[in-house]
């Protein structure tokens, strides 16, 4: 990730009263992961997981044969997830992620774009767990223009989450670009994980 000292101090003093101060979220979630299509009785990463809001939904979709793991660098973030019930916690650099190459069908990764300090790399590193053909969710529940009005600014030129930027990232990591959705209630994209190239 970028400064995991620095996302550490912004995110563990707020991780208690996280999901009370985004209620109205929950929908937006169920529907992201829904349209990721998990396969059933798959193995998926909630990649920064937070407080753990998408566990639920995904958990339901890959049924009980199925495996949830989700990790975040944030032990508070963690420790509400597990307050809340919420398993299969793991406290990790998504960008170095304790898993075996080609080991996942499916990834999840809400809010994870802008705290990638390479995104690439970020990328490549979920690409390096994904099995030919398993899909990616880049997600936010708040899309970018609306998430800049909340916060008084002008979208960013350079801003990763816009399209051109994020399917040419995508394209060079691995994966293939289904679609973008950049609306005011939303940011999701949705990828899969091109052929795996053997290595000579």
């Amino acid at each position: 990730m970028g400064d995991i000292a620095a996302t550490r101090a912004f995110f563990g003093p707020r991780a208690a009263g996280w999901e009370d101060k985004f209620p109205e979220d929950g929908p937006a979630y169920q529907r992201a992961v829904d349209e990721l299509a998990v396969p059933v009785a798959g193995a998926v990463l909630d990649a920064a997981c937070g407080t753990g809001r998408a566990i639920e939904p995904l958990r339901a979709a890959v049924g009980p044969a199925g495996t949830v793991i989700a990790v975040d660098v944030t032990v508070e973030m963690l420790t509400e997830a597990a307050r809340r019930g919420r398993g299969g916690l793991v406290l990790a650099d998504a960008t170095r992620l304790p898993l075996r190459d080609a080991s996942l069908d499916a990834v999840f990764a809400a809010g994870l774009l802008p705290h990638l300090r390479d995104t690439e790399g970020g990328l490549s590193e979920l690409a390096r767990v994904a099995r030919t053909g398993a899909r990616l969710a880049l997600f936010h529940p708040v899309g970018r223009a609306a998430l800049a009005r909340k916060h008084g600014h002008e979208l960013a030129a350079d801003d990763i989450r816009a399209e051109p930027r994020i399917r040419a990232a995508l394209a060079a990591t691995g994966w293939r670009c289904e679609s973008v959705d950049d609306a005011d209630e939303r940011y999701l994209v949705l990828a899969v994980r091109e052929k795996i190239k053997p290595t000579i």
